[in-house]
């Protein structure tokens, strides 16, 4: 079938897959620095800000070579390529079915955007768990589905879900935030804007927006659900305990930097990738 007979949803989730794929081959790195950052051992002080992000960035690059910044981009593309493509695919089916003929007010919108990073984060949890052991450096599987294997084996399959509640806290609010951000900024636009050749930079500011936003108010919860994943002993509430003992409150803040790049240059592209091509294929997205 071809692509224009295809469902809507599908096309949606086409489109999300596709801008995912993009902003995670170019952003990896970040995240990586980022789950370094969050995972050191007490006594290693990482610094404050650009430095601590600095003396990661060259760590890694020293010891494990350039490539060592990928570290962990196959359990990423695993997790990014169907996760983004569900998340956009149920996004635009829940837009449809409750605003077709409006768009969404600020409460709705954070209810849109949190109700459809539900269901992508609970799908991909597993590979979200893998994703981030791999980028801690602190366990050596050989693959993804070797990874997988090696946790169900050992660990039982209920490790494959640690962090769930903290994943949750941390992505749907921050999808919830940044949709409503992203939503109501571009609503504000005037209109000759949105129907220009500078749309596509309007709506890539717009998300640049939604995506600081949104990366702040959710960034402790971020340090929680690395700590629960990389250490899947501890439960949310042992993990914040940990966090306060050991760095106080600015061990919430860890990895701030990297993530709030990554985070929002990510959610930037996806969403004008996205916006674009459905745009190009005649849907309102």
């Amino acid at each position: 079938m071809e692509l224009s007979l295809a469902h809507p949803a599908l096309k949606a989730f086409m489109c999300g897959s596709l801008s995912g794929t993009c902003s995670t081959l170019l952003f990896q790195p970040l995240d990586l620095v980022k789950t370094r950052l969050q995972t050191l051992q007490s006594g290693v002080q990482p610094g404050s800000g650009r430095v601590g992000m600095t003396s990661v960035f060259l760590s890694v690059v020293r010891t494990e070579k350039l490539l060592g910044l990928w570290k962990g981009v196959s359990p990423s593309f695993v997790r990014t390529i169907p996760g983004v493509g569900i998340y956009f695919s149920t996004y635009y089916t829940l837009k449809q079915h409750f605003f077709q003929d409006r768009s969404p007010g600020a409460l709705e919108a954070v209810l849109l955007g949190g109700g459809a990073r539900t269901v992508a984060g609970i799908i991909m949890l597993p590979v979200t768990v893998i994703k981030t052991r791999f980028e801690c450096g602190r366990y050596s599987y050989g693959s993804v589905t070797g990874a997988l294997r090696s946790v169900v084996q050992t660990e039982g399959p209920g490790a494959l879900f640690s962090g769930l509640m903290a994943t949750l806290f941390r992505d749907v609010p921050f999808s919830g935030i940044y949709v409503m951000f992203y939503s109501q900024t571009k609503a504000s636009l005037p209109k000759e804007i949105s129907v220009s050749a500078w749309a596509p930079l309007a709506n890539f500011s717009c998300a640049v927006l939604a995506g600081v936003m949104a990366s702040l108010i959710t960034q402790p919860a971020d340090v929680v659900k690395t700590h629960v994943q990389v250490n899947p002993q501890l439960r949310t509430l042992e993990a914040i305990r940990y966090i306060y003992m050991e760095h106080r409150l600015q061990g919430f803040l860890r990895g701030a930097v990297p993530r709030l790049l990554r985070r929002t240059m990510m959610a930037a592209m996806a969403w004008t990738v996205y916006e674009q091509m459905m745009t190009h294929m005649g849907l309102k997205s």
